[in-house]
């Protein structure tokens, strides 16, 4: 498990205004740190105040020993690697989260299409013929999306476009992917 606290964010990262939206961000400044073409990536969110007070070793160990670090805010820690060749859905439906996570993150690269491309998309493709479909249409976008939720229902995302890769262009928003946000939620059910 990797502590995300001491990734610093970029000078043009904005400042979010919920623990949730900066722990989603600073998830997305890591990842994009990492570069493209990497597998997804599962974090736990913890609240920072409770694990200092818990796990003072463990803080101290992450970078939190500090008095400011962590008022208020949630600590992105990276779990093991999500398995290669098993479906994402299938596999966060194994998930089963200890009380002392509050949330947790995935950020996961896919093909996206303007809603324009959308509308041409022939019917009765499989999930397969769907996919090559999109990887060939010449409006696709690359982007790295970033889901977050925490056990009371709270959510955010942001999606950083591979042709526009800069921490100012980041769009963030809680009902930006309602699919991957419903499956995330269920793993604290």
């Amino acid at each position: 498990m990797l502590s995300m606290s001491n990734v610093s964010p970029s000078p043009g990262t904005p400042m979010a205004a919920s623990p949730l939206t900066r722990a989603c961000l600073e998830i997305d400044e890591y990842a994009a740190g990492l570069g493209w073409d990497k597998p997804a990536r599962l974090f736990a969110l913890v609240d920072t105040a409770r694990l200092k007070k818990q796990e003072p070793r463990l803080a101290s160990q992450l970078g939190l020993d500090t008095d400011d670090a962590g008022k208020s805010s949630l600590t992105p820690i990276e779990q093991d690697t999500v398995p290669s060749g098993t479906p994402l859905d299938k596999f966060l439906g194994t998930i089963a989260w200890p009380d002392a996570v509050v949330g947790c993150a995935l950020t996961v690269e896919r093909l996206m299409l303007p809603p324009s491309a959308e509308a041409s998309v022939p019917e009765g493709l499989s999930d397969k013929q769907l996919s090559k479909w999109v990887a060939g249409h010449p409006e696709r976008q690359e982007v790295r999306i970033t889901v977050a939720v925490l056990r009371d229902g709270s959510r955010e995302s942001a999606v950083r476009l591979r042709e526009k890769d800069s921490s100012t262009e980041v769009l963030t928003g809680g009902g930006l992917v309602p699919g991957l946000a419903e499956a995330l939620a269920a793993t604290f059910v």
